[in-house]
């Protein structure tokens, strides 16, 4: 059940067994073949630019890699929260996974909104629910947050030591974690010898912003023909993007 309050209060609240935890490592083995599969697109797991090192993994275009990703985007729970705290009309801005295999470092500090709009941030326009594959804990590199941070409302107010005042979260394999796109956040580091910790983020944000990735371009035909109407609404594929109660297409004048 989800809590509301926690989330307003805290900017994130965790939502307990929303999946088994058998389920959570089926969809783990998933996601070590979808990233094997994104190797071999040529798109790299290893983004210099976001990590000190090749042991955080980084899978992204998941809805194109395996069928169960596309499911969990539009999962019950998912939609339920997006549309409780976004409102009816939303956008699925991005789905990444990140695995913090032993030795993994964090990346820089930031929070998901101040990445799509630069502010002030005066409301909460974006949600990200996080699919928690094995257990998080600090020592496995839990995702860090700044607690309070989702009433920042501009850069300048984001403290020196952010980095030094986060916590880590702490979850079960099969929980999700539902964080609200204005708390400030890292990936932890992954101190253990042999424990990795995969997440998967599911990015959603009010219709007005534009999505982190253009679904038009990643999606393969193969993918987009097997999406539902509303999941080609909620991806902006169709013509009328991100009207909000678009009841309309465009559509070319009538030659007569």
């Amino acid at each position: 059940m989800i809590d509301y309050g926690e989330l307003e209060e805290d900017g994130f609240c965790i939502v307990k067994g929303v999946l088994s935890q058998a389920r959570a490592m089926e969809i783990k083995e998933k996601l070590w073949v979808a990233a094997a599969e994104s190797e071999r697109r040529g798109s790299p797991t290893y983004i210099p630019g976001l990590d000190p090192n090749d042991a955080n993994v980084r899978v992204f275009n998941l809805l194109d890699l395996d069928p169960v990703f596309v499911d969990l985007i539009q999962y019950p729970i998912a939609v339920e929260a997006v549309r409780a705290t976004l409102g009816e009309d939303f956008l699925i801005s991005n789905f990444t996974a990140n695995i913090a295999r032993p030795g993994a470092k964090s990346m820089v500090p930031h929070s998901d909104l101040a990445v799509v709009f630069p502010g002030p941030w005066l409301h909460r326009w974006s949600l990200n629910v996080i699919w928690c594959l094995d257990d998080v804990h600090e020592a496995n590199g839990a995702t860090r947050y700044l607690p309070g941070s989702h009433r920042l409302r501009s850069q300048a107010e984001v403290p020196d030591d952010v980095q030094q005042l986060m916590r880590p979260f702490l979850a079960r394999a099969g929980d999700v974690i539902l964080m609200e796109g204005r708390l400030w956040h890292t990936s932890g580091e992954n101190t253990t010898e042999n424990e990795d910790r995969a997440l998967l983020f599911g990015y959603y944000t009010a219709p007005f912003l534009r999505p982190q990735v253009n679904w038009n371009v990643l999606l393969s035909d193969q993918t987009k023909n097997t999406l539902s109407a509303h999941m080609t609404r909620w991806l902006g594929l169709g013509a009328a993007a991100n009207i909000v109660n678009a009841e309309f297409i465009a559509r070319p004048a009538d030659p007569s």
